[in-house]
């Protein structure tokens, strides 16, 4: 009787198995959707997951299934998700409300926030660019990505919570180890994120994380001890935690509570958000800006005629302003969007036109996941005349035009873009413009010619590394060689403004 038990289990065991693998084998196909047949488990993701294909050469086969399709099938693992390549049909879907977030932190956004908040991205910014272009000859060949994810530490620690490092200096403080632990998704950190995404529940049981308790800790531990200090000393600054703990009072008054947790999850986010995917976007920047010199020499003159009329010191509205400089940075988002896909959930159900012309219309049920394929968008010929040149005219040209087209998605589209764009875009401006003021970019021997992208990783970065040598302006403008002999570089004790020593809380 045990026996026969056991094998009843075992038959029911295989049966749920092989339902829960191949219960959506025919979704797409029932509907006469395009897709391309999945692997078992793995869906279309497999190439991904075995490292022969990029996330971003995957999202372009999905979207090349086929050319006339308003959208396409795909499958994340054993999941089915709508991929929509029509870019009105995009515009009339992407339309849902993040409340919560986007009530407590927009205001953290706006023009007389970022104001304040360029000044300490300056600070950090000049003394970024100080320290390299005072580097060895011996140690000039550089890393770029390292280097930048100090720079954006810096900048989110001043600015999001009230804390002063030079990364630079300070090479193994805690907020930039931590971060980038908490940030490094290669090798079995990549498949544990996608058994996550794709099974949660299992997940949860298992107890399996990506996001270690030691950085979970360091996190709640400095917004903690910053929030109970602010408290008792009535310190107010016009940062993040400011406005979390402005939201709490509001909410107390209510009688609704914000818990501690629930900052310490924004300011997480905000803080993941930041700290690696901008530092990759000021590289890939600076490698399009090395590897073609007209580029660089073009820029750097705008940057020496800012320097000419502010006399070494631009504001925040003349960094804004300066337009090739924004068109090199928007370039650079389109080559590279640092999001392949921007991924949403159903959260009504919503009946969508035909996929191509004589078919039926597809009922997206509620709970369906639905993509929208950046890359793809960015790399199609039909919107972008040669996807493939680095060619910043084009937003000179036509930059209103791209803007508003539907396909240009760096940043996302609609109520839930990202929240923090704007901070983004001024932190690599500032950057850009203090190194290309005081340095020279140039290719090496390690540098990638063209790029080649990892297959290692589910983020968009170079395969080997962004590789650069640095040297010295020999023609630095004068009103910033004036500036630096009086000794205006940034002392650390300016940007810390109430308190950090090598990331670990102290009293304002």
């Amino acid at each position: 009787m045990e026996a026969w038990a056991t094998i009843l289990a075992l038959v029911v065991a295989v049966l749920a198995i092989y339902h829960y693998v191949f219960k959506n084998w025919n979704y797409f196909k029932k509907s006469n959707i395009p897709y391309n047949s999945p692997w078992p488990v793995l869906g279309n993701m497999g190439v991904v997951l075995l490292r022969q294909k990029t996330m971003a050469e995957m999202t372009i086969d999905a979207y090349n299934i086929n050319p006339k399709a308003k959208y396409v099938g795909f499958f994340d693992m054993a999941t089915p998700v709508v991929i929509v390549r029509d870019p009105e049909l995009i515009k009339s879907i992407a339309n849902e409300r993040w409340r919560e977030t986007r009530t407590m932190l927009s205001p953290a956004f706006t023009s007389s926030k970022l104001k304040g908040m360029y000044k300490l991205m300056n600070n950090c910014a000049t003394n970024f660019a100080d320290y390299i272009a005072n580097m060895p000859k011996e140690k000039r060949t550089l890393e770029m990505k390292d280097a930048f994810t100090r720079y954006t530490n810096d900048v989110i620690a001043t600015c999001a919570f009230g804390i002063g490092i030079n990364s630079m200096k300070d090479q193994n403080n805690d907020f930039y180890v931590l971060g980038k632990e908490a940030t490094n998704f290669t090798g079995i950190k990549s498949l544990l994120f996608f058994v996550i995404r794709s099974w949660p529940t299992l997940s949860k049981v298992l107890n399996i994380k990506i996001i270690s308790d030691k950085v979970v800790s360091f996190f709640k531990n400095i917004v903690k001890e910053t929030i109970e200090t602010r408290d008792r000393e009535k310190i107010v600054r016009g940062d993040m935690i400011q406005l979390m703990m402005e939201a709490r009072d509001k909410r107390a008054e209510h009688g609704k509570e914000l818990e501690l947790i629930d900052m310490v999850a924004q300011a997480f986010i905000f803080f993941f958000g930041g700290f690696d995917s901008v530092s990759t976007a000021m590289c890939f920047t600076c490698h399009e800006i090395g590897v073609h010199q007209d580029v660089q020499e073009r820029l750097q003159q705008e940057i020496d005629e800012v320097l000419e009329k502010t006399n070494g010191n631009p504001s925040y509205e003349v960094i804004n302003n300066m337009e090739y400089l924004d068109a090199v940075i928007n370039e650079s988002l389109r080559m590279y969007p640092i999001v392949v896909f921007l991924d949403r959930v159903c959260n009504q159900n919503f009946e969508l036109p035909p996929t191509l012309p004589g078919r039926e219309p597809f009922l997206v049920k509620k709970g369906t996941n639905v993509w929208f394929p950046v890359y793809a968008f960015h790399h199609d010929p039909k919107y972008f005349e040669e996807p493939g040149k680095f060619n910043p005219d084009r937003f000179i040209e036509r930059g209103k035009e791209i803007q508003n087209s539907g396909v240009y998605l760096p940043f996302g589209l609609g109520p839930r873009m990202c929240i923090g764009n704007r901070f983004a875009l001024l932190e690599i401006k500032v950057l850009i413009f203090h190194l290309l003021a005081r340095c020279n970019l140039k290719p090496c021997a390690k540098t990638s010619i063209p790029m080649k992208m990892s297959k290692k990783t589910i983020s968009v970065t170079a395969e080997n590394g962004f590789w650069m040598d640095i040297e010295p302006r020999s023609d630095t403008h004068s009103s910033l060689r004036n500036s630096l002999s009086n000794g205006t570089v940034i002392d650390d004790a300016v940007c810390n403004a109430n308190g950090v020593t090598n990331g670990h809380a102290v009293k304002a």
